[in-house]
């Protein structure tokens, strides 16, 4: 079934490969961001940003505030897992991004890690690269790509707060510019189950709200929080 699957999205699949050509990070400088959009300034206390999610979201044009609860990594959450995550030198990829919450909290908190984010909307990545260049973070990254072009390899550590599941929810779709699928849910997640398999023992990742499908059987879960929807395991 899941072959089926595969197979019959590989038009849809080659067209979003072609899209979003492997680029390594950390993405060189990119004219397009210059693109002229809103970007909501408060002030240049950067604790003050990271008080609640009010403060962080604030940063935002409205409609991206508005996801904000359903969408985006709490910062309570990003905190623990930043924690489990964070190691000097380390290179921490948040796969699905977004507006990059849970990467700029944990910069924050973390200047000795360097951490990335993929995204495949491109709106969002412009805000993501925005705040960070707001906040001053040096140790922050964003590009916009699909997960299929991005080398596993080049980062030490994962953060995954399950953004295929849009793909078997409309409701929880950010917007409409993203062509959704069950095949799609399936082939993501085979896909990042193979990844994760191949990475080197010791890797650490921690998923939020996921099903677990992604997760291969060589990883050891340690620790669990908010009702068991953070996990934290490790590569053995």
């Amino acid at each position: 079934m899941y072959y089926h699957n595969v197979i019959s999205i590989l038009p849809l699949i080659l067209k979003m490969v072609n899209s979003h050509p492997f680029s390594h990070f950390p993405p060189e400088p990119d004219e397009d961001h210059a693109r002229e959009k809103s970007f909501r300034i408060i002030n240049k206390d950067n604790a003050a940003f990271f008080k609640n999610d009010a403060a962080f979201d604030w940063m935002y044009p409205e409609h991206l505030q508005l996801l904000s609860l359903k969408q985006w990594t709490r910062l309570a959450v990003a905190r623990k897992a930043a924690r489990f995550l964070a190691r000097p030198g380390a290179r921490v990829l948040d796969i699905g991004s977004g507006i990059g919450k849970f990467c700029l909290a944990a910069a924050h908190l973390y200047p000795g890690t360097n951490f990335f984010g993929v995204e495949q909307r491109g709106e969002l990545v412009h805000f993501a690269e925005e705040a960070g260049k707001y906040l001053q973070l040096s140790n922050v990254h964003f590009t916009q790509a699909n997960i299929t072009q991005i080398n596993f390899r080049e980062f030490d550590h994962f953060y995954f707060y399950n953004s295929f599941y849009e793909n078997l929810d409309p409701d929880s779709c950010i917007d409409d510019t993203i062509a959704t699928s069950s095949s799609l849910y399936f082939y993501y997640t085979l896909y990042l189950l193979q990844a994760f398999d191949d990475l080197p023992a010791g890797t650490r990742l921690v998923t939020f709200h996921t099903l677990g499908e992604e997760i291969p059987s060589s990883y050891r879960l340690v620790k669990t929080s908010w009702d068991m929807l953070l996990k934290m395991w490790i590569k053995q």
